[in-house]
């Protein structure tokens, strides 16, 4: 693997706003990880070869480790330094269920105020994540999810709600990924694709109960995962 370049060649000269943007990706590269288990649970954080990971230099990687260890996807012990956190399988329905009401918020939202691109893009991410299930192809249909959760959270326009699921939604990627032999990808998609279908047709009602609907199925994976 090449080493990464500096931090100084990498970010242009500009305001904050071209800092905030590589720190978004450093975020959303170090977030794939975790959900995919490429940093599994208990592994050490290793600084170095993470900037070289996501090739976005020192600061945006820092900054997104920071947000990681906020949100408790990464803690920090003594005389063991950065660590990814366990997935602890008996706090997981709790999880969803105080996603639930973030999700069913976010979902009714959006359906009032997203842009005519926005409710484009979320059915085109639903119709991918639909592809990606009747193609057995994980990988496509992680990109995809993710990809719909980042148009969802910026077509509700609520900063606070959106901060508050973000690590829900990582640590719920992160449970699918690791018992897929237990989930049923087409469920999934079509689960997405029904809340992209309310979202794009400007109907709150129908967004947050597909959005309960979606949580009423990764709480009966969850629970068949538990059992």
């Amino acid at each position: 693997m090449k080493k990464a370049a500096s931090t100084s060649a990498l970010l242009p000269a500009g305001d904050g706003s071209d800092k905030r943007r590589y720190a978004d990706q450093a975020y959303d590269k170090l977030e794939s990880m975790i959900s995919t288990l490429l940093l599994r649970p208990g592994a050490p954080i290793v600084e170095s070869e993470l900037i070289e990971h996501t090739g976005l230099g020192r600061t945006p990687t820092r900054e997104a480790l920071m947000r990681l260890v906020a949100s408790g996807l990464i803690v920090q012990q003594p005389r063991r330094g950065l660590l990814v956190s366990d997935i602890r399988l008996a706090e997981h329905l709790d999880l969803l269920e105080a996603r639930r009401v973030l999700e069913r918020l976010i979902a009714s939202t959006s359906a009032r105020r997203a842009t005519p691109q926005q409710r484009d893009d979320l059915l085109d991410c639903a119709r991918q994540m639909v592809a990606a299930a009747q193609a057995s192809d994980l990988p496509a249909y992680m990109a995809a999810d993710q990809a719909l959760d980042h148009v969802n959270h910026a077509a509700c326009r609520n900063p606070f709600a959106v901060a508050a699921v973000i690590p829900m939604a990582i640590q719920c990627r992160r449970f699918w990924y690791a018992y897929q032999h237990q989930g049923d990808m087409s469920e999934g998609a079509r689960c997405h694709l029904a809340l992209a279908q309310a979202v794009a047709e400007g109907e709150p009602n129908a967004a947050a109960a597909a959005s309960d609907a979606l949580l009423d199925y990764l709480r009966q994976f969850a629970q068949a995962v538990i059992a």
